[in-house]
């Protein structure tokens, strides 16, 4: 029902629909240092006052929750449907070939620009659906709220401020992944531990290592600094582990001191097996130099077999673990600082439905404490899941079967969204199946038919949801 209408209004509108992506695509909406009244910066206060005000001048009910959240009310009704979508966006970053970072131009099809994928465009297409249903005059007896965070990409503390204020909707989605449904988050255990040793001054001796840029990235990259062996036995060791590891070492000397540089291939934590990890690398190399004996020694030979090169499911920690419906846990050991007398190190992994506190945490627990670290996570993140049967979940499917022409069905992810706490929150959109947006990367872009596709969807959802 409204099938053909709710089509031929979200086609006339393409334009007018990337020109509004594109006004918030301008705007750096990274998270920046407070300032009065701006809990996350001027980027991101910019970037909500924007939308807010596009949102009103379409003639919608809006409120902005202290500049955390802005919401976007459909009707008066009571609220049945939350979209929850945001506006920050990842760091520009470098590498980019097609335009700037925030200089968003329509090339072939495709919207380039931080946020054209994640999350600026799928939340314009939310707001279009709601144009669509709101313009078309479809009557509606219930409410769908479009909710826009601010802080999505560094903590969701935003969400958090606005959940202390407002209920949770009967249902909600995040048009923050892709298509079909992704009503399974896996659960998360982010291991930070230490280790403190009586510093050495034996040779040959590590000096340094230091590898990773946040938990949640497998480490493209490794420095370590070794003192007291020749340059040719390092580089002879090193293209021996090279060989076994696939990555990649550069050995340069420096007086008596030996800089390595070991070169991976960065990957999303929660898909570790599609990087090369620097850190277990480098790892592999420090424990075959001959090194002179010491706490420090030990406690990097404690990790090569705690976090061995190419173990991604965490089967040297005691915690590999599969099901059915959220598949296999998932394990990158991502960040990693050594001197001479301390070592630091997080590992992220992601965990299936079927992992808990005993079979997970505890299980870290007391395999770190035994190798003489000390952990300082608190607890795991547990996994969400909704019932993929509900009938919620079998709406938002058979609106995307009916303008996709694809069959439908539930996924599971690895990462996480804004819905991972909410009783009945899933990841519904907004690209297609097997698109690589390149979120977070440089060129990310959104294929602009999919967002027009998601638009009609998130209409049709609308309509089905609050009728």
């Amino acid at each position: 029902m409204y099938k053909e209408q709710i089509e031929q209004y979200i086609d006339a509108h393409r334009q007018e629909m990337v020109d509004d992506i594109c006004t918030l695509c301008r705007i750096n909406s990274e998270k920046m240092a407070y300032k009065t009244g701006k809990p996350f910066g001027e980027g991101t206060f910019q970037a909500l006052s924007k939308a807010l005000a596009m949102a009103e001048h379409y003639g919608f009910h809006i409120k902005n929750h202290d500049n955390y959240v802005g919401t976007i009310d459909l009707n008066n009704g009571a609220r049945n449907l939350d979209i929850l979508a945001h506006l920050d966006v990842v760091p520009g970053g470098e590498g980019w070939t097609v335009t700037e970072p925030f200089a968003p131009v329509e090339k072939d099809g495709r919207l380039y620009g931080r946020g054209t994928a994640d999350d600026k465009g799928p939340a314009v297409a939310a707001l279009y659906g709601m144009r669509a249903v709101k313009e078309l005059g479809i009557p509606l007896t219930k409410n769908c709220r479009l909710i826009l965070g601010t802080d999505e990409e560094c903590g969701s503390s935003d969400i958090a401020h606005y959940y202390d204020e407002e209920p949770e909707a009967p249902m909600t989605f995040s048009p923050d992944s892709s298509f079909p449904v992704f009503n399974i988050e896996k659960g998360s255990m982010n291991g930070h531990f230490t280790c403190e040793f009586a510093a050495s001054e034996a040779l040959p001796r590590l000096v340094s290592a230091q590898a990773g840029i946040k938990a949640n990235v497998v480490p493209g990259t490794a420095f370590a600094a070794v003192e007291g062996m020749e340059l040719s036995e390092v580089t002879e060791i090193a293209r021996a582990v090279e060989e076994e590891t696939g990555v990649h070492f550069v050995v340069t000397q420096k007086e008596a001191v030996s800089e390595i540089a070991a070169e991976g291939k960065g990957a999303h934590a929660s898909t570790p097996e599609e990087g090369i990890n620097a850190l277990t690398g480098l790892l592999t190399l420090l424990v075959r130099l001959p090194l002179a004996p010491c706490g420090q020694v030990d406690a990097l030979k404690a990790l090569t077999e705690l976090f061995p090169h190419g173990d991604t499911r965490g089967e040297a920690l005691g915690i590999a673990m599969k099901d059915e419906l959220s598949g296999e846990l998932t394990l990158a050991f991502s960040l990693l600082t050594v001197d001479d007398s301390s070592l630091d190190a997080t590992f992220d992994s992601r965990c299936p439905l079927c992992a808990n506190d005993e079979n997970v945490y505890q299980v870290v627990k007391k395999n770190l404490e035994a190798k003489g670290f000390e952990l300082h996570t608190k607890a795991m993140r547990p996994p969400h899941h909704v019932d993929g049967d509900s009938p919620f979940v079998k709406t938002l499917l058979a609106a995307y079967e009916k303008y996709t022409g694809l069959k439908g069905s539930c996924q599971s992810m690895g990462g996480g969204t804004y819905v991972h706490d909410l009783k009945n929150g899933v990841a519904f959109g907004a690209s297609m199946p097997g698109t690589d947006n390149r979120m977070h990367g440089a060129d990310e872009f959104a294929v602009i038919e999919e967002l027009t596709t998601a638009a009609k969807i998130y209409a049709q959802v609308i309509v089905d949801l609050c009728s």
